[in-house]
């Protein structure tokens, strides 16, 4: 995983942990709503985020029909594709 992706995925699991401001969570809505509506729920249940039910990647997988392995690429490939948008480099100064 390279460094952008790195700073996404860690700003999402602290964001899935110890929360964010109304402005952060709003922002992040609509960059994971570029993501097709299946991996946007994807990430969003894997990372349980905008108080969504944090879902192990088994049942992810399951809904998805896929195995576990082929899920956790899916959302590497999901997360590398939000990291490099302009939007995420507009949010990210925000974040850190």
């Amino acid at each position: 995983m390279d460094v952008v992706t790195k700073e996404l995925q860690t700003y999402l699991v602290k964001m899935a942990y110890e929360g964010c401001t109304h402005e952060q969570e709003h922002q992040m809505q609509h960059l994971v709503a570029l993501l097709e509506p299946a991996d946007e729920e994807a990430l969003t249940h894997y990372f349980g985020l905008f108080g969504e039910t944090r879902l192990s990647l088994y049942d992810i997988a399951k809904t998805r029909h896929e195995t576990p392995e082929q899920t956790l690429a899916a959302i590497g490939k999901c997360l590398r594709k939000l990291a490099i948008t302009p939007e995420w480099q507009t949010i990210k100064p925000k974040t850190t």
